[in-house]
């Protein structure tokens, strides 16, 4: 069965799925998107979409920094992505794309005055870092953009050149991740993840003023730590020099899920071994997005056994 995508209002198989190349967004980069996990619990014959509302009010809101104009409700972009999932037939872990987008074949610097656009697109998706043995990050010589050049809460499309100028300069210098620094010299983020700290058996991670977006991922290690471990979170600034000092440390994201790090430029952190903390919190989070965790079902979207949108 061929994978199929949402795009101008209906399914089609997604090598169907083509924009004209005077795509105002290929152009200028107005478009935004987000990154949705669909995970395959094997015991329940089942796919659960991970937080599936809470991804699409994020993408709502980055609209709003574009000026996109999406007539769709958030109920109704859940439901094309359980259709458009189940309609692809997948018995593995997925990964979902929404993209809204400026779609007017013009050109011009510009938001107003451009017509909208929405598609979605579902993919098999591999590792995107090591989560078993954790990685080796370098801080990269490229800083974060401020919010007053393109607002990094938003998962806006031209924004993400910033992030593949550090990670290309990690990669190419024999690291796994890159760790982004403010124009102030605080921790922002990686060039994909969000990052926390242990120190002291607390977590720690950069607040939202660091130029971070404000991921999902993030907020779910943040209400799992407290509410399952009994861990609070402080969000502050932290200085790049923590960074070597820290207990344990790991990254967040959707592609990553909880990702150890085990040395930050060179240096080792804590014994250069996947920390206790961050090895209850995966444990955690992976039998949660697969479903296998009743407690908190309610995040898990099923594809293929009924239609829950919450």
């Amino acid at each position: 069965m061929p994978p199929y995508a949402f795009f101008q209002k209906k399914y089609v198989p997604l090598s169907e799925a083509k924009i004209g190349i005077m795509t105002h967004a290929l152009h200028y980069g107005t478009a935004c998107f987000e990154g949705i996990r669909g995970n395959w619990n094997a015991e329940d014959e089942q796919l659960y979409i991970f937080r599936c509302q809470e991804h699409y009010q994020r993408l709502l809101n980055s609209c709003k920094l574009l000026k996109i104009n999406l007539p769709y409700s958030i109920d109704e972009l859940c439901q094309f992505t359980i259709e458009l999932v189940r309609e692809s037939g997948f018995r593995e872990d997925v990964y979902i794309r929404p993209l809204a987008y400026k779609s007017s074949e013009a050109l011009g610097v510009r938001l107003h005055d451009l017509e909208d656009d929405f598609l979605i697109i579902v993919t098999t998706f591999g590792p995107y870092l090591d989560v078993t043995n954790g990685i080796k990050c370098s801080t990269s010589s490229w800083r974060r953009i401020d919010d007053n050049m393109i607002p990094p809460r938003g998962k806006i499309c031209g924004l993400y050149v910033n992030n593949a100028f550090a990670k290309t300069e990690a990669v190419e210098n024999g690291f796994a991740e890159a760790i982004m620094l403010t124009s102030d010299d605080y921790v922002s983020e990686g060039s994909g993840e969000n990052i926390f700290l242990v120190t002291d058996q607390q977590l720690v991670t950069p607040s939202c003023t660091d130029r971070i977006l404000l991921g999902i991922t993030r907020a779910t290690v943040i209400q799992l730590a407290k509410n399952e471990l009994g861990v609070e979170t402080l969000e502050r600034h932290i200085d790049r020099s923590e960074l070597y000092m820290a207990d344990e440390c790991f990254l967040t994201g959707t592609a990553a899920h909880i990702t150890p790090v085990v040395e930050i430029d060179n240096r080792k952190i804590g014994p250069g071994t996947i920390g206790k903390l961050t090895r209850e919190l995966q444990q955690l989070y992976f039998d949660i997005e697969c479903g296998k965790n009743k407690k908190y079902l309610h995040w898990c979207t099923p594809v293929y056994a009924g239609i829950r949108i919450s």
